[in-house]
């Protein structure tokens, strides 16, 4: 029987590959903004984490400049960016092993839901997720605690050890920490090992394949 039966994924890094949509479109919000960044590599920092902290952290806006640059950056994203997107291809793999376990599994993302719910369902895997959750548009819930925290108290029947984390980046490590959860760094995204390990995360994995002996034993 499987140890975890609340399998919380992140989305961006771990689900699937969004470079190329997330890249440009915080390239067209420097854009607006009047800075041009032709090297869409450097923008992968912004992959992961909520993007109020990005801009500040990449770029030192202040507080009015990173909420211009979050709606520049959603205006290419809800027509174009989402959809710039590929599906890591083990994945179907993973989800159709997991729910065969009856577990139950959760997206947890600092995007914001309603991109989130969208994404999925473009990938059609939206069936698999018994619930998906991400930050609100207005800049509340972005951080990874709060996400994670909003998930456990929906399953207060569920003691903490049901629950496991999975995700490419530390937040999501941090996140799964503060909230006395097990979790996992997969290394196939777009957080470096050094990076996850510097966290201490349950297990650090390679690969969907890793994923699977983990989870469904």
């Amino acid at each position: 029987m499987a140890k975890y039966k609340m399998i919380l994924f992140d989305l961006d890094g771990t689900i699937s590959d969004p470079k190329e949509g997330i890249t440009k479109s915080v390239q067209y919000a420097l854009q607006k903004l009047g800075i041009n960044e032709p090297n869409l590599d450097k923008l992968e920092p912004f992959i992961g984490p909520p993007l109020q902290q990005s801009f500040a952290e990449q770029y030192g806006f202040a507080e009015e400049k990173t909420q211009q640059a979050i709606d520049f950056y959603r205006e290419r994203f809800k027509q174009k960016g989402m959809y710039e997107n590929e599906l890591y291809p083990a994945i179907p793999q993973l989800l159709k092993s997991l729910q065969e376990q009856h577990l139950t599994l959760i997206v947890a993302t600092s995007k914001p839901t309603i991109f989130a719910e969208q994404i999925v369902k473009y990938f059609n895997i939206d069936q698999c997720f018994a619930l998906i959750v991400g930050s609100n548009l207005d800049g509340t819930r972005t951080s990874k605690t709060e996400i994670i925290k909003y998930i456990i108290d929906k399953y207060k029947e569920h003691p903490l050890e049901d629950f496991i984390m999975i995700g490419d980046r530390k937040h999501d490590i941090i996140g799964a920490k503060n909230c006395g959860i097990d979790s996992i760094g997969v290394t196939y995204g777009y957080g470096s090992p050094e990076e996850l390990s510097e966290e201490y995360p349950t297990y650090i994995v390679q690969s969907i394949d890793d994923l699977i002996k983990i989870l469904t034993n």
